[in-house]
């Protein structure tokens, strides 16, 4: 199975030797825009204001921190790692890299050998994501539609992206004839990013209000949901972003596949079940405002988690590098390892 190259073409996060450059998801899709972060503090606040975001990509981000500390010396590094472990809480990749960074640190690496480590962790999810993107596509049948949520792409990866990689395989190959992207409140993640991404690598697809999902489902044009995932347990629940549960309920509803694509890094063996994913609460204010202008009325309280659970029994297939899980409530991850 093949790709086109005008189906690949972003890179958002970038090492530049001395300075770590990340587009600036914030301002997309109408201000392409490139932050440069010189120090970890910096990196970490990238992270926490979500000028870089997705998973995977918060992982890699993460790794060239470590690497832009090391370039100050020990104390420096000290101080980076647990600020940088505190910088979002449940996407595991973020902890994964860390940790891989430490191993190496402990190993005896020096400012030069962190930076072919780091490199090496962005490396190898490129290449993951090529390699999902073939096994799910694999998955899908003929003349399917589909629906996704968020943003999996380049954006959210070191590129090609995993749920957005298996839409960029599947298109490229044919398989998928339709492609519907929700648009993600309160950030807009499916109408500002994955939208940007497909119109730019000229793949057609229409963007949907998430509450149209369960109209559009029993229209019978969705044969698969494809999600990716910022955290999943060992028996296969899966944290992914707020809305991904309800998803998977309608889709289960509608006669709908469900599945969830991400790198091995995502997968936590040390969390049992989703009820142990610590799930993030962001600034109420984000559902109170848009684009800094105010739109509820002065005292309102809002209630704001970004990422919910799918239990592992609404999931069809978890595809990972390493390979794929068909219907996970019966088997968990664990084989995988």
């Amino acid at each position: 199975m093949t790709t086109t190259p005008s189906h690949d073409s972003i890179r958002a996060v970038l090492w530049r030797g001395d300075r770590l450059r990340l587009l600036d998801q914030r301002r997309l899709p109408f201000v392409e825009d490139y932050l440069d972060c010189t120090t970890p503090a910096e990196v970490a606040q990238a992270i926490r204001d979500l000028v870089v975001r997705g998973a995977p990509a918060i992982g890699i981000a993460a790794a060239w921190g470590v690497v832009l500390a090391a370039r100050r010396g020990s104390d420096a590094l000290a101080e980076a790692l647990p600020m940088l472990r505190a910088a979002r809480p449940t996407a595991v990749n973020l902890m994964w890299a860390l940790d891989r960074m430490q191993r190496a640190i402990a190993a005896g690496a020096d400012a030069l050998a962190l930076e072919s480590e780091a490199q090496a962790i962005q490396d190898e999810d490129l290449a993951a994501n090529r390699h999902m993107g073939e096994l799910g596509a694999a998955l899908l049948g003929d003349g399917v539609g589909v629906l996704t949520h968020c943003n999996t792409g380049s954006l959210a990866t070191a590129g090609f992206g995993t749920a957005l990689g298996v839409v960029r395989a599947g298109v490229s190959s044919g398989r998928i004839t339709q492609v519907f992207a929700g648009e993600t409140r309160p950030w807009l993640q499916g109408a500002r990013l994955t939208m940007w991404e497909l119109v730019r690598d000229g793949i057609p697809a229409t963007l949907i209000s998430d509450s149209a999902a369960a109209h559009l489902m029993a229209s019978g044009k969705v044969q698969w949901v494809i999600v990716g995932a910022d955290r999943i347990a060992a028996n296969g629940d899966t944290a992914n972003k707020i809305g991904t549960y309800q998803l998977a309920i309608v889709a289960r509803h509608h006669g709908a596949k469900v599945m969830v694509v991400a790198p091995w890094s995502t997968v936590d063996l040390e969390t049992p079940t989703g009820a142990d994913i610590e799930i993030e609460l962001r600034d109420p204010a984000e559902l109170l405002s848009h684009a800094g202008q105010r739109t509820v009325v002065d005292g309102a309280v809002a209630w704001n988690p970004v990422f919910d659970v799918t239990p592992a029994s609404l999931i069809d297939a978890i595809v990972t590098e390493r390979g794929v899980v068909s219907s996970p409530a019966t088997s968990g991850m664990r084989h995988l390892a």
